[in-house]
Order: C-alpha cells, then sequence, then structure tokens
C-alpha cells in the first residue's frame, strides 16, 4: 500500500491496524543530539488516548511507546528513530456480525473496491488509532521547533453550534486548552459543548466540530512558491487525518465576501528604522487575514489555521447500508466511540501541523546553509 509515508527531509512512516497487534512508527531525517526520551512522547499521547474522559471512547489503551532504535544515551544519534506501540484493548468480536455490511461514513465499500477485500474489525488503515504514530512522532517534531523559537498549540474553536471566542489565538496558553475536557480555552463555551456531547451519547448520535490551530515563531521564508506551498501541505497534512472534511487558514472562507481593500494585510516596519529586528523580523503586518503564508511562504506572522470534522460515523442506532452482495439491511455499529471526535483531535491536529513546519524548517535551513 503507497502512501505510508509523509514529508521529505523529516520522514515519518507508519505500519499497523486497530485490531492487530500495534503500530510502528519510523521517523527519519532528525537531527542527532535531540534529547529525547519516553516521557517526551508521554504529555501528548495521553491527550490523544482513548478512555481520557467520559466525552470520549472508553477503550482503554495505555499507549506507552517502546523506543527501539535512533536514540542512544539519550539523545537521538541521527539515524532512523524506532517506535512501537502494542494494542491491548481489541474487542474484534464486537464487528463480526457486520462483517459483510458497509458501515455508512466508513472506508468499508472503498477498501473492497480498491483492494478486493478487507479488515472487517474496526477501521483497519483507516482507523483513528493510526494517529497514535503521528502524535508520537509530532512530539519529536516539536522538540525540534522549540529549539528553533516556535511553538504550535490547537483547540476546540466549535461543536455543533456551539462557537467559542478566541479574541486573540495566539494568546491561548496549553494550561487554558487543558482546564477542561473538551480543551476549549473558553470555560463558559466549554461547558456547553460538553453537555452538547453528553447528550448525543444519550442520544446514541454524534456531533462534529471545528479545531483551530495556531503556530508562533515561524520564521519567514518557509515553503516553496510553486506545488509545495507551505499553505498546501499543511492542507494535504491536516486533510490525511480521519474525519477532517475541510481546511482553511488565516481569514478562509471569509475571503469570499471580502473588498481587496479589506483583505490585504499592510505591511508595517517592526521598531525604529535601523533599529535591530524584533524577534528576528523588520518587517510585519497590520493584520493576518493571510494566516501567516503569503504566495505559499510564512510570512514571519502567527500560521493560524482551522479545520471540519465530521461527526463520528460509528453509531448504536440503526443505519441503512446494504451487504457486500448489494442487498439491503440496517446496520447498528457496536463497541466504543466518541460522540464527538474533537476533544482527542487536538493533539493529532498539532502533530501534523508541527510534522510540516519542522520538515520545512530543515529544508530552508539546508537551502542557506
Amino acid at each position: 500500500m503507497a502512501g505510508n509515508t509523509f514529508g521529505q527531509l523529516f520522514r515519518v512512516t507508519t505500519a499497523g491496524v486497530s485490531h492487530g497487534p500495534g503500530y510502528l512508527c519510523i521517523v527519519d531525517g532528525c537531527p542527532p543530539g535531540l534529547p529525547l526520551s519516553i516521557d517526551d512522547l508521554l504529555p501528548d499521547l495521553r491527550r490523544r488516548r482513548p478512555g481520557q474522559s467520559s466525552i470520549v471512547t472508553q477503550r482503554n489503551e495505555d499507549d506507552v511507546p517502546e523506543i527501539w532504535s535512533g536514540v542512544f544515551e539519550g539523545k537521538t544519534d541521527g539515524t532512523s528513530i524506532g517506535i512501537l506501540f502494542r494494542n491491548n484493548d481489541q474487542r474484534s468480536h464486537d464487528y463480526s456480525d457486520i462483517k459483510d455490511k458497509y458501515r455508512p461514513g466508513h472506508a468499508d465499500f472503498t477498501f473492497d473496491a480498491k483492494y478486493g477485500f478487507r479488515d472487517y474489525r474496526g477501521g483497519g488503515r483507516s482507523s483513528a488509532r493510526e494517529t497514535v504514530c503521528r502524535v508520537a512522532a509530532g512530539a519529536i517534531a516539536k522538540k525540534l521547533l522549540a529549539q528553533a523559537g516556535m511553538r504550535v498549540l490547537g483547540y476546540v474553536k466549535q461543536v455543533g453550534s456551539v462557537v467559542a471566542a478566541i479574541p486573540d489565538p495566539t494568546a491561548v496558553t496549553l494550561a487554558q486548552v487543558e482546564a477542561n475536557e473538551v480543551r476549549c480555552p473558553d470555560p463558559e463555551k466549554a461547558a456547553e459543548m460538553k453537555t452538547l456531547i453528553e447528550e448525543m451519547r444519550k442520544e446514541r448520535d454524534s456531533i462534529g466540530g471545528v479545531c483551530e490551530l495556531v503556530a508562533v515563531g515561524v520564521p519567514a521564508g518557509l515553503g516553496e512558491p510553486v506545488f509545495d506551498k507551505l499553505k498546501a501541505d499543511l492542507a494535504k497534512a491536516l486533510l490525511s487525518l480521519p474525519a477532517v472534511m475541510a481546511f482553511e487558514y488565516g481569514a478562509g472562507f471569509g475571503v469570499a465576501t471580502m473588498r481587496g481593500s479589506q483583505n490585504n494585510d499592510a505591511f508595517v516596519p517592526l521598531g525604529e528604522p535601523g533599529a535591530s529586528a524584533t524577534g528576528g523580523r523588520r518587517i510585519g503586518t497590520e493584520t493576518n487575514h493571510h494566516g501567516g503564508i503569503l504566495g505559499g511562504i510564512s510570512s514571519g506572522e502567527p500560521i493560524i489555521c482551522r479545520v471540519a470534522i465530521k461527526p463520528t460515523s460509528s453509531l448504536p442506532q440503526p443505519q441503512k447500508t446494504v451487504t457486500t452482495a448489494g442487498e439491503p439491511t440496517t446496520i447498528a455499529t457496536k463497541g466504543r466511540h466518541d460522540p464527538c471526535l474533537l476533544p482527542r483531535f487536538v493533539p493529532m491536529g498539532e502533530a501534523m501541523l508541527a510534522l510540516v513546519l519542522v520538515d520545512h524548517w530543515l529544508r530552508w535551513r539546508a537551502q542557506c546553509g
């Protein structure tokens, strides 16, 4: 199966399925000398793991990584970093009675169309459980970015019709995000979101929402002007995550109703003319409708993007479908599923944003010598 590797200089390869023995992650291109241990990976992995609160799936996986290679005496050695995750709480029998039925919203039918057969236990390679590898690799990328003065953070912006008020995305802190189960930095809206999610669980239904992602300290000059635009790679990275249905950055779809005179971000000097650079930059913009990217290249302003996440497709209530033979039937999915994917999605989105940035930062550094 092609498409299991992401990135150019900082490359991540994953293998495994949700109801197999486990997952394997290979990270190539990490420079030597980066302090790295399991403890560096655990915080984000715990934010992603199932069973962490009452409003997420209750599958019980510890998600403790085993670092098999690429680290010597507490530091990366420049070779491939191998990370193993073992599955401990598979319940494959939950799927035995639907092995000949196509689950609405899932990749069951398209897998059969592509390969001629499929692993009906969970989502197979399409399962969101694969993101355990991405989050681990993203934690390594975050450490590299931090050394270069960059920070990545995500949070839940919207669940259903409940929208958080975030006046300044760059001012949001990790402590604010982690202060509640929903991972929304607006406490009042977070409470409304939790109530809505709990209602969805009681009704045997699910709800979607929006995750906003922010990167600060990104230098101007990352990205390429044609096919490898930073915005294009961010879109691919985030759309490659399960359940993501849409991507936008900066003003996004809001530009459809704006005039050019409203949308353009005026350039301004940072500090007095001839003074030393402010934060490595002498030029900025008054506003940031461009979301930190111009012509596919980072401008030095904060990168701000959003993704829309669909409602969980696996529902315990009956839905219309067909069998593999094309016969009409109904299906009700057993098992443990998130009534809303947003709370656990945040570290996944952060990971993919970090992986794109670290890859382009390494490419930019190599270009500049």
